[in-house]
């Protein structure tokens, strides 16, 4: 039997970067909007840094995960 790449079906380098950035973005944002407007409160806390942050900082560390093992095509 032939060795195949285990993540032939992954995302590409070129894609991982892309994440990468585009997190990076987002939690800017966050921070800009977090210190311009100021720390929210009730529902609006859990959706702008809770939700958001989650999911930003999730492809982020996802992505540098990736990148760094050669989990990549």
């Amino acid at each position: 039997m032939t060795e195949k790449n285990p993540y032939r079906y992954g995302p590409t380098r070129g894609e991982l970067w892309f994440w990468l950035v585009l997190s990076a973005g987002g939690l800017g944002l966050i921070a800009v909007a977090l210190f311009s407007r100021g720390i929210p409160t009730g529902p609006a806390l859990v959706e702008v840094v809770g939700i958001a942050g989650l999911l930003f900082g999730y492809l982020a560390a996802r992505s540098v995960k990736r990148l760094i093992r050669n989990e990549h095509p």
